[in-house]
């Protein structure tokens, strides 16, 4: 280790911002930030789950090819970075005629502090302006939208000096003047670093607002229905191959939240434990109450398509507001597990996965049925990716010497198997959940 010092690392949520001092010895979302040539911020960022972007990438894709684009950008455009920014072109022009910069939150908060305007490898991915067989930018989807490459800033090294802060920000934060932002990263790729997820084979998991699951690989691929997404992972290097593929369920603790709030209303006593543990109550399958929880916004899993959450099966005289909760666990976990039989395909070997315990994971009965249904070993963390993006300010400051010394310290709280007495139970609630989603999927069809 060289040198020692306090680490600041910041983690930008859709629903929460978390900020962790590390002392060094011891041990951001995709969106669409635009602001004009003095810096000001033009409009409110179109974060990842806002699907009013979906039908623009759409066009693109079978416009410029389908195989072809995949091949190149390992993704559709979808709902991604510069589909939101074709959005803006055509919905708010007099907006986008003032762009000066196009950028993620991340991006923005570092610009913020340092005056310089910068990205990486793995933002441009997940904007998806990457070319994976290259290993460089393409600028074919920003010409079909008519879009200057210029408004994208140049990119940076993930790891490593990125600037100093500024003095009006060091001022206004109370830090040194000579502190460096050292590291960015996407909340995704980063909270797998946050878990040392870095290697060929390793999982991580998150359940807030979305949940996901990040799988790093060594090969480039994709899935040709552009169900889940690869990206450029955080230590990825030209001679050594570090990709993420990731699922995301746009609607996870959002849905536990909903239910909070429409089923506990003015109950003070009645906090998550608590609805956790009347969860509990209700045997696994919900007494056949089934919900799809895919009322965020589109679903990448489901092609793109926005269902609308749903809940099926009611039964006035059998269910009640437990059967609801662990309907509403159930249906989160059974979306994840949808979407890793996608990964699978891909290659992905799916043993050990972990998470942070925070949000659904604090959960025992999320916990177990996520583990139970997927048949992964499950390990929890008392982590975050605040916490990770510190530890990664003390790699690229070169405070740390290696990847590994970063991580000192690091380890599973809680470890939990699959429960093979429920195991029957759960895939049989699995499969009724998987032919309704099937169901509800082919009427939009109609």
């Amino acid at each position: 280790m060289k040198g020692n010092g306090l680490l600041l690392g910041y983690d930008i949520g859709s629903s929460s911002i978390k900020a962790t001092l590390i002392e060094a010895a011891s041990g951001a979302v995709v969106a669409a930030v635009v602001v004009d040539n003095e810096f000001r911020v033009l409009r409110p960022a179109i974060i990842w789950c806002d699907s009013r972007a979906v039908e623009i990438g759409e066009k693109a894709f079978r416009r410029l090819g389908e195989e072809s684009f995949l091949k190149r950008f390992l993704n559709s455009p979808g709902n991604f970075t510069a589909s939101k920014l074709k959005w803006v072109m055509d919905n708010e022009p007099d907006i986008y005629g003032k762009i000066h910069r196009a950028m993620l939150p991340g991006d923005y908060i570092a610009a913020r502090l340092t005056g310089k305007i910068l990205t990486t490898a793995s933002g441009m991915s997940e904007a998806i302006l990457w070319n994976f067989t290259k290993g460089s930018r393409d600028r074919a989807l920003l010409d079909y939208y008519g879009i200057d490459p210029e408004l994208f800033p140049e990119s940076v090294d993930t790891f490593g000096f990125q600037g100093e802060v500024t003095a009006e920000a060091a001022a206004e934060l109370g830090l040194p003047g000579d502190t460096q932002v050292s590291y960015r990263a996407g909340d995704q790729p980063n909270n797998a670093f946050s878990l040392k997820v870095l290697e060929p084979g390793e999982l991580a998991a998150t359940a807030g607002t979305s949940a996901v699951v990040y799988g790093v690989v060594d090969k480039a691929d994709y899935d040709p229905h552009s169900r889940v997404n690869t990206f450029v992972h955080v230590n990825h290097h030209s001679e050594r191959a570090r990709y993420g593929i990731l699922l995301c369920v746009n609607g996870s603790g959002i849905l536990n939240s909903w239910i909070k709030q429409n089923l506990f209303t003015g109950e003070k006593s009645v906090d998550y434990n608590r609805m956790n543990e009347l969860a509990a109550q209700v045997p696994v399958g919900s007494d056949g109450l089934v919900i799809l929880p895919f009322g965020n916004g589109a679903e990448r899993t489901l092609g793109n398509r926005d269902p609308g959450a749903s809940i099926h099966g009611l039964r006035f005289s059998r269910h009640d507001r437990r059967h609801l909760l662990r309907a509403g666990q159930e249906g989160i976990v059974f979306s994840l597990a949808y979407g890793l039989e996608i990964m699978k395909k891909l290659g992905l070997k799916i043993h050990t996965i972990r998470a942070g315990q925070a949000n659904m994971f604090l959960s025992p009965l999320f916990s177990t049925a996520f583990a139970t249904i997927t048949g992964a070993r499950l390990e929890l963390f008392s982590t975050d990716g605040s916490q990770g993006a510190a530890r990664a300010a003390g790699v690229g400051a070169g405070i740390y010497s290696s990847l590994s010394e970063a991580f000192t310290g690091l380890s599973s709280i809680q470890i939990i198997e699959p429960d093979e007495s429920a195991a029957a139970q759960y895939r049989a609630a699995y499969r009724r959940w998987v032919e309704i989603l099937e169901g509800v999927l082919a009427g939009l069809s109609l």
